[in-house]
């Protein structure tokens, strides 16, 4: 065996007991770790022949490369709507890379922690009061969620105009509609071969980015003779305005197509009693995306799509490896290499059954809460301040608001404020106009954090 491997192998503990207290030092210093990173620099190096073993390479890292790290785990990074990690979720992480299973199958020779990911599945749709009627598997993020949601609809719409897709291509006939879709659904569009630029634009209720039904009931009408595909939206990112799911799919009695429902960190609303209405009738979906790494709070990169087991047959049919006989006939052994994109996976599934198990229903329905306590503190504060004004009501656990004079300056207060890296906030768009986006997901995030926020934002007011 190679020197380096021997020795490392019978030296694990010692350089396992270092990636702790590293890890300990990050974690436990994490409230005063900069959200924003000015210096970029490091000083490259080239390959060695030898090598320097894992302990000289933790010593480099932290000396020039740990600087590079934010505390975008931590509880004032509020952009992109990242979340944190539990401890039970990074404890089920570590043992992921540990146990490095290659997950698919639930039966058969070698590994099958698919079981496992099976059973984190049904907790989750338990967690967030859906039906055992959907088969759920863990993929990347919201973008492959979504993809994976939109390419079983894509077999399905060829089907109904008797093409087999997956095996044909994509043909001129379906269509997609949408009031206000995430930007990870127009790409998965792109490479689904559908196309970005061929979505049909569902006209939204006024000052709202939820669909209007009449205009959506119109376009339905317009185009009855096609296949549809609706992206339904279950939390936009800027106001998580939430489309009428109830009153959507009671439409799907009169018009057959298939409803996906972009749920990546709204469907945690379904948690709280007092937020479930949100998601009335989101159990007749066809696909729904859930993103793990937002609201559940376990460590990039997790997320689940959901798709109803009815759909199995076109599912398979999207994803199977059909040249590879030796993975055995789909239809009597389940293995994720034919109900989702990737081949090769990571046991994703670990970390959040560490969670759910962890934490359980109480744990949860306390994040989703907190951070909406979180967002409403914020809001007030924005509401009355003599600096900004909010754009939207807050829903849930978002605040969208700009400067209320002197707007050209919101890219250089935006900067400016994150630049001083106590709190991270991100740019965007709503009806057109610029605006600054907060999201709350992080556990850690308290009170306290809201006022040190505050009082950066007035500083950087007052010093523009």
């Amino acid at each position: 065996m190679f020197e380096l491997f021997e020795n490392e192998l019978n030296n694990l503990k010692p350089i396992l007991d270092q990636v702790k207290n590293a890890s300990l030092d990050f974690l436990e210093n994490l409230t005063e770790k900069p959200t924003y990173i000015a210096d970029h620099s490091v000083i490259p190096a080239d390959l060695s022949d030898a090598g320097i073993g894992a302990e000289g390479s933790l010593e480099v890292f932290r000396k020039h490369y740990e600087k590079l790290m934010v505390a975008s785990p931590g509880p004032r990074y509020w952009g992109f709507v990242t979340g944190g990690a539990t401890p039970a979720a990074i404890a089920g992480d570590w043992l992921t890379a540990v146990y490095d299973q290659n997950t698919q199958s639930t039966q058969g020779a070698g590994d099958v922690s698919a079981i496992l990911e099976k059973e984190t599945i049904r907790l989750l749709c338990q967690l967030l009061h859906l039906p055992g009627d959907f088969n759920g598997g863990f993929v990347t993020g919201a973008t492959m969620s979504n993809f994976t949601g939109l390419a079983v609809a894509r077999q399905w719409a060829g089907e109904r105009s008797g093409r087999d897709v997956s095996r044909e291509g994509v043909s001129g006939d379906l269509v997609v509609m949408a009031a206000t879709p995430h930007s990870s659904v127009i790409k998965s569009l792109g490479m689904l071969g559908i196309g970005s630029n061929n979505v049909v634009r569902i006209q939204v209720l006024d000052g709202r980015e939820a669909m209007d039904l009449a205009d959506f009931e119109q376009r339905l009408i317009d185009n009855r003779h096609r296949p549809i595909i609706v992206n339904c939206s279950a939390g936009t990112v800027n106001t998580v305005d939430f489309d009428d799911i109830k009153a959507i799919a009671a439409l799907k009695q009169k018009y057959p197509f298939w409803l996906h429902i972009d749920a990546a960190f709204g469907g945690f609303a379904a948690c709280l009693p007092s937020q479930r209405h949100l998601l009335a009738g989101w159990e007749q979906a066809d696909s729904i995306t859930i993103d793990c790494h937002k609201w559940m709070n376990v460590p990039y990169d997790s997320a689940v799509s959901l798709v109803r087991k009815e759909h199995s047959r076109l599912q398979v049919s999207t994803f199977q490896n059909s040249n590879a006989p030796y993975l055995g006939d789909p239809s009597e052994n389940f293995s994720y290499l034919n109900f989702l994109p990737e081949n090769s996976r990571r046991f994703r599934a670990l970390p959040a059954w560490f969670g759910l198990t962890a934490y359980g229903r109480n744990g949860f329905e306390w994040i989703v809460q907190n951070s909406i306590v979180r967002a409403q503190e914020l809001g007030a504060y924005i509401q009355s301040s003599e600096f900004f004004e909010l754009l939207a009501p807050v829903r849930l656990n978002v605040v969208c608001f700009r400067l209320k004079t002197a707007r050209e300056s919101m890219p250089a207060f935006l900067d400016q404020l994150n630049r001083r890296g106590k709190v991270f906030m991100t740019p965007t768009l709503l009806s057109g106009e610029p605006a600054i986006r907060a999201a709350f997901v992080n556990y850690r995030t308290g009170k306290e954090d809201i006022l040190i926020a505050i009082r950066e934002m007035e500083e950087v007011m007052r010093a523009l």
